[in-house]
């Protein structure tokens, strides 16, 4: 049997490819007893994202991944993107540099995005001691990267505990900077094709009968998959580049210092127009072919999750909306889940590239007019506050 105990619990996963397999029990494995859970949101970020924040929301968020996996030197650890927030999953011989990545991170938030950050580390012990359980599958939607899935009520429970002030990582000193090598936010919203972009988050209800709930997941996921590429928002080429670059000074200030960072502003740009006349006129450049670039960055989105819940942010027509908001409303009448559900005409993509001359960039998908903190938002009044996200 194989030994999951250790750093490398993750990586010995075996991955499974079709996206229904999040309902199988069979594809997941406990977490190590020794392991916390890092996890992270901005509070108040359904305010931020009304007052046109939306960016700088997602763009923290996923700078809770960035900084974990560039202070574990980029290992290969479970994590999700949520929107406005994250988790990763951390062995123990990474707490204190992992510590130190969140009190980094928050500061940076605090005074680049001038948003506020919580951020907290759970142990193990403490979830398992309330009768709760972590359990992670491997879920790989391309060859090149792979995302963790998580049930079990363990980082709902960690949310829980972080909003309510325990186990909390606090900000570190004033200009402290975490190593957000790779993070970007460079694409412009992508717009919906096939119909409107929506995000979906669906919980267990109050019955917590799992086996309808796994049903409820599987008819979601299946009414999806009847749209083009499951519903996929990113187009099959990948979006298509284009001479904005209003990213470009978000990402100079997630990796240079203030005295540098026109000059990196100055790089983010030319590497921009670069893929743009690369992509326009079909050539390479040494490695690097901007059109497979593009490809992969469709096939290693991450536009469906499950952490303790679906979550889904995709592109469908208006008849399979419809039959998708009617499923949901009977299973929450029926006490099977709680949901939320946020339209919008575009999707938003922040990405993570540790070098673009890799295959293994990853790529954050939310609706791009508040996405999953928008559908949160619609979700706090069907249950207790202390559960919703976000704040």
């Amino acid at each position: 049997m194989v030994d999951l105990s250790n750093d490398d619990f993750f990586h010995k996963l075996t991955a499974f490819t079709r996206f229904e397999g999040v309902t199988d029990s069979a594809n997941y494995q406990p977490l190590p007893d020794d392991w916390l859970i890092a996890v992270a949101d901005i509070v108040s970020s359904t305010k931020a994202i009304a007052a046109g924040h939306y960016k700088s929301v997602n763009m923290a968020g996923a700078s809770v991944i960035s900084a974990i996996l560039n202070a574990l030197d980029k290992g290969d650890y479970p994590f999700v993107f949520g929107g406005d927030g994250a988790l990763v999953a951390i062995p123990p011989s990474g707490e204190g540099r992992v510590r130190q990545a969140l009190a980094a991170v928050r500061t940076w938030v605090i005074e680049e995005l001038q948003l506020e950050l919580r951020t907290a580390l759970v142990p193990m012990s403490a979830i398992r001691s309330e009768g709760l359980d972590v359990m992670v599958a491997r879920f790989s939607p391309s060859e090149h990267v792979s995302y963790a899935m998580f049930f079990g009520g363990g980082t709902s429970w960690a949310e829980r505990q972080m909003k309510a002030g325990h186990f909390i990582v606090e900000a570190a000193a004033p200009q402290a900077r975490p190593d957000l090598t790779g993070l970007s936010c460079r694409w412009n919203p992508i717009k919906a094709h096939n119909g409107e972009i929506v995000s979906i988050i669906a919980v267990p209800g109050d019955i917590g009968n799992s086996a309808k709930f796994q049903l409820l997941v599987a008819d979601i996921i299946a009414i999806a998959k009847e749209e083009s590429r499951d519903g996929h928002p990113v187009p099959v080429e990948g979006p298509t580049p284009s001479l904005i670059f209003e990213g470009a000074e978000m990402e100079a200030r997630a990796q240079a210092q203030t005295a540098d960072r026109w000059w990196r502003k100055l790089a983010i740009g030319a590497q921009i127009v670069l893929i743009y006349i690369l992509d326009r006129l079909g050539f390479r450049m040494a490695a690097f072919d901007a059109k497979i670039y593009r490809s992969d960055l469709a096939a290693n989105s991450d536009f469906r999750k499950f952490d303790d819940g679906l979550k889904m942010t995709i592109d469908v027509d208006a008849e399979r909306l419809s039959r998708i908001e009617a499923r949901l409303r009977q299973a929450e009448a029926e006490g099977v889940c709680r949901y939320g559900l946020h339209r919008q005409d575009s999707a938003l993509m922040t990405c993570f590239v540790p070098t673009p001359l890799m295959r293994d960039h990853m790529h954050f998908i939310d609706g791009a007019s508040g996405g999953y903190a928008m559908a949160a938002m619609a979700m706090r009044g069907k249950k207790p506050p202390e559960l919703a996200t976000g704040a």
